[in-house]
């Protein structure tokens, strides 16, 4: 899984920053080739220095670099899977909220290699929800506080969020969804052009 984390960390940095950046990050957390083969054995701390290599390189704090990956996920063209993958979740933004908690098992059948940890979705009431993050992937819950921002953008919602970190990863998101309707969603259909 390190090396899928590292490719993303490298694909986000390129097609945000340029190669230039990429290049630079990769050099000062000492990696030893240009590039993050995805599926190939990486060092257990490569994540890490690529993150903070990265976070000095753009002058932002780590949590805001992930939370900017997590953006990136949703909206580069280049993640269209993903996008996709999320909006199978519901038909409107409170759907997708409710369905986060099969994020892992869809994401399994995907890409077996990535283990997310568990979420947990309660609507406390109509509009307030709190999500709870497990333990097990240090940052996830700021890479999700950016892919939930985005899709909230996706589905034409305004969505309020605020992260609250705990131990080893785990974190609670409390997000208010202020309007479902607040601006016209992206567009998005079942099956992709040109399938069967």
């Amino acid at each position: 899984m390190q090396g899928l984390v590292c490719r993303s960390i490298e694909r986000f940095l390129t097609n945000s920053r340029g190669p230039a950046i990429w290049s630079r990050v990769a050099a000062r957390a000492g990696m030893d080739g240009a590039t993050v083969e995805a599926f190939l054995p990486v060092a257990p701390d490569l994540s890490d220095r690529l993150l903070k290599a990265a976070a000095a390189e753009l002058r932002l704090p780590v949590p805001a670099v992930l939370e900017d990956m997590g953006t990136h996920l949703v909206t580069h063209p280049a993640c269209e899977g993903i996008r996709r993958l999320l909006r199978f979740g519901g038909a409107d933004y409170a759907d997708f909220l409710h369905s986060l908690q099969d994020l892992p098992a869809r994401a399994a059948l995907a890409l077996p290699e990535l283990a997310l940890p568990a979420i947990g979705v309660e609507e406390r009431q109509t509009g307030r929800f709190a999500l709870s993050i497990a333990a097990g992937l240090p940052g996830f819950g700021h890479l999700a506080a950016g892919m939930l921002r985005a899709m909230a953008d996706d589905y034409g919602a305004l969505a309020l969020l605020r992260l609250k970190a705990g131990r080893a990863g785990a974190c609670r998101i409390a997000l208010d969804l202020a309007d479902a309707g607040h601006a016209a969603p992206r567009s998005f259909a079942l099956a992709t052009a040109g399938a069967a």
